[in-house]
């Protein structure tokens, strides 16, 4: 799957000759110039690095940075910080605040280059760690985003706990009250059934585009997830 990167820079020249040079690498990018269409892009598009100038129209790249950080489902993506010649301070402040790398303006498109390839394989080894996978099902347990292939998964949280559960004790076979103390855990009284529509649910956006049913109904038993099926 091609990295997703978004270049928050609000001079053009400097982002045309960003995004020129992250094109030749293949990279997946969007663009924003002010501060609050950044915060929305990042939201939608969930990108897998930000490049993120300190100066901003409308909202500063401190501020920003300070809304992600703040976000259980962006506080993991990582942030290179792009800044001028003496901000000695401001660099303390964003390391402080979690960015993972600084660009001083002027720079040589081949030095970002060189720190957005480093960040992304640190990035990656890290999350190697924290995810969880069956055959072409990824889940990424940090931002708890959730791939099958190069689709990404739109699962409410029922049905994201489900799978998790599932993959974490594959060719296991639970049955709805075993699913229900294992994954509702101490919510108010669930009925039984409740746990038949969240599995048909979990199927239907696994299976969107005519992927393989890996979910087995086990007659009078319950739910297991496995190859065989």
């Amino acid at each position: 799957m091609t990295d997703k990167i978004l270049v928050v820079e609000d001079e053009k020249p400097i982002s045309e000759l960003i995004g020129f040079h992250l094109e030749q690498q293949n990279y997946q990018i969007k663009f924003s110039y002010d501060g609050e269409s950044a915060i929305q892009e990042i939201e939608h598009w969930l990108p897998d690095l930000i490049l993120l100038d300190w100066m901003l129209p409308n909202i500063s790249g401190i501020e920003v940075l300070k809304r992600i950080k703040r976000k259980d489902n962006l506080k993991k993506i990582p942030i290179i910080m792009l800044t001028a010649k003496g901000q000695e301070d401001d660099k303390i402040r964003g390391f402080e605040l979690g960015v993972e790398d600084y660009v001083t303006k002027p720079f040589l498109p081949s030095e970002i280059l060189a720190r957005i390839k480093s960040l992304l394989k640190r990035t990656k080894a890290r999350e190697e760690n924290d995810s969880l996978k069956f055959h072409d099902i990824n889940i990424n347990l940090t931002n708890r985003r959730v791939t099958r292939g190069e689709r990404k998964l739109n699962l409410g949280p029922t049905e994201f706990n489900l799978l998790k559960f599932f993959i974490e004790n594959k060719g296991r076979v639970y049955s709805r009250q075993q699913l229900l103390d294992n994954v509702w855990l101490n919510d108010a009284y669930v009925e039984p059934r409740t746990v038949d529509v969240h599995i048909r649910r979990l199927r239907k956006e696994l299976n969107l585009t005519g992927e393989k049913d890996f979910i087995r109904t086990v007659r009078s038993a319950g739910y297991s997830i496995d190859s065989e099926n």
